[in-house]
């Protein structure tokens, strides 16, 4: 949190929630029931700190958010719509897979109010909310995000990439194209850039990993708003790549 008592507000909020953390086990209980890789509250913290790495690197590089260029608010307060739209982007998944960013938003503008009231009033409380609601649409691949703040979370869902993600199809033994290409990634670095604000950099032991940066990563990536702020390098570091799966039947 870096002192941003806002955000040391929100954080502890939700982490007191427990409604909240009843709707993260649900996106997990429907995850599994379609084996899909995690979506608990795991994949929660690390797409939360991956956007606020993101944010940071993208302000100090002068990339102004929406909070700051349009409300006249603070960069403090960027880093809780990010968070915010962070914590519930994935709860619609409580109730479908199918359109769950749109079931999100209803959750997420019931409770999200509630651990925000103790920080702000409205009608700044109203603002934080609609731009952290704008950023929880905004993830989905059609999503159109029109601020820094949802382009950031759009592109930090995508990144949570690495083979952690892909735990549970392989415990199962039931992987797939996303497990397996998960499985393909050994790491993800994000650091500043020398060209541009933020340089991300992908470790892979198999080239199926392509899947995740180019089916996924790039397609959140483009039409982010943030896409030229950034740049992407994968590579495989390895003389032979790993064998992930011996054999595949349908």
């Amino acid at each position: 949190t870096r002192g941003n008592r806002r955000l040391e507000s929100l954080l502890a909020a939700a982490n007191a929630d427990r409604r909240l953390h009843g709707w993260w086990y649900m996106q997990q209980v429907n995850a599994d029931r379609r084996d899909m890789s995690d979506h608990s509250w795991v994949h929660i913290q690390i797409v939360v700190n991956i956007a606020l790495r993101l944010f940071r690197l993208l302000n100090r590089a002068g990339v102004e958010p929406a909070m700051v260029s349009q409300h006249e608010m603070k960069p403090r307060d960027a880093e809780v719509v990010i968070a915010a739209a962070c914590l519930f982007h994935d709860t619609g998944m409580s109730i479908h897979r199918t359109d769950h960013e749109q079931y999100s938003l209803f959750l997420a503008a019931d409770r999200l109010p509630q651990l925000l009231e103790s920080s702000y009033d409205d009608p700044e409380l109203t603002v934080v909310t609609s731009e952290a609601l704008h950023a929880v649409i905004g993830h989905r691949r059609a999503g159109e995000p029109i601020t820094v703040e949802a382009g950031i979370v759009r592109v930090a869902d995508a990144l949570d990439m690495a083979s952690g993600r892909s735990r549970i199809p392989f415990e199962t033994r039931r992987p797939n194209i996303h497990s397996i290409s998960a499985a393909a990634i050994d790491g993800v670095t994000i650091e500043p850039g020398e060209e541009r604000a933020v340089r991300i950099e992908i470790e892979m032991n198999n080239s199926s990993g392509l899947f995740q940066v180019d089916e996924l990563l790039a397609t959140k990536l483009r039409g982010s708003g943030i896409e030229e702020h950034i740049e992407v390098v994968a590579e495989i570091d390895a003389e032979h790549e790993k064998r992930l799966v011996p054999v595949f039947r349908i």
